[in-house]
């Protein structure tokens, strides 16, 4: 479910980062795990988190290449993985084998070294843990291997960090997919004033009622119906109480 939006303007030196923190400041999170993909892995963003009650599941990637590079040559040391919590699933569907492996460290007392950058010190704050994901997917005799890493404010099992990857992973498929495929998101030629952000919103929460009401059928088919009939329109937003 989509429970807040924040638009920003490239143009005007606004940036996705910027935005994300304007809409954690609005959010009580007490008690919340909040997932983010590498572009928010910033030290002001994680404390922005900290500050609202939550905790941090950001993804590590070069843009923090200090801390990145430390983690990248622990984990990839299989005696530094012998001793972690670790956790493993497979999943098979439609031709693919896909087996996922996690592993947590919960001691970041290790981790010193030199700042990136005057402005973007190694470690984040209230750092508990880091963990790693490796993903191996087999389709068609082909087998890839890919290795994901992540770090934490709160001291995650290697079962629970799987977890959260995986859905924050899931919001791909069940959101942008579905607002991409059956609202043709991409397609939208609106571009003038706030015109881009309202329809967002719109889109939004038509996929908050649709997803949330029933009959248990995909949204794609709700919205059709919802269109042929007003009658099953207005018994889909009635729901909505």
């Amino acid at each position: 479910m989509v429970i807040g939006q924040e638009g920003f303007r490239a143009p005007e030196g606004d940036s996705e980062i910027l935005a994300a923190r304007a809409l954690l400041r609005c959010l009580d999170l007490t008690g919340h795990l909040v997932t983010a993909d590498a572009i928010h892995c910033q030290t002001e963003t994680a404390q922005v988190i900290l500050d609202q009650g939550g905790d941090y599941l950001l993804r590590l990637k070069s843009n923090r290449p200090a801390l990145h590079d430390m983690v990248k040559q622990a984990f990839d040391d299989t005696a530094f993985r012998a001793d972690l919590d670790q956790a493993h699933t497979t999943d098979a569907d439609h031709g693919r084998l896909e087996e996922r492996t996690a592993w947590v460290c919960h001691d970041v007392s290790w981790l010193s070294g030199p700042k990136s950058s005057p402005q973007e010190p190694v470690l984040l704050p209230g750092l508990a843990c880091l963990g790693m994901i490796e993903a191996t997917t087999t389709r068609d005799g082909k087998t890839t291997t890919t290795r994901h890493y992540h770090v934490s404010s709160r001291p995650l099992s290697a079962q629970a960090y799987l977890t959260a990857a995986r859905r924050h992973w899931s919001i791909e498929n069940g959101l942008h997919w579905v607002l991409d495929v059956t609202f043709d998101e991409d397609q939208a030629r609106n571009r003038k004033d706030n015109g881009p952000e309202n329809l967002s919103i719109l889109r939004k929460l038509a996929l908050n009622v649709l997803k949330r009401a029933k009959p248990g059928m995909s949204v794609r088919r709700k919205r059709k119906r919802s269109g042929w009939s007003n009658a099953f329109a207005r018994d889909i937003i009635g729901q909505m109480r």
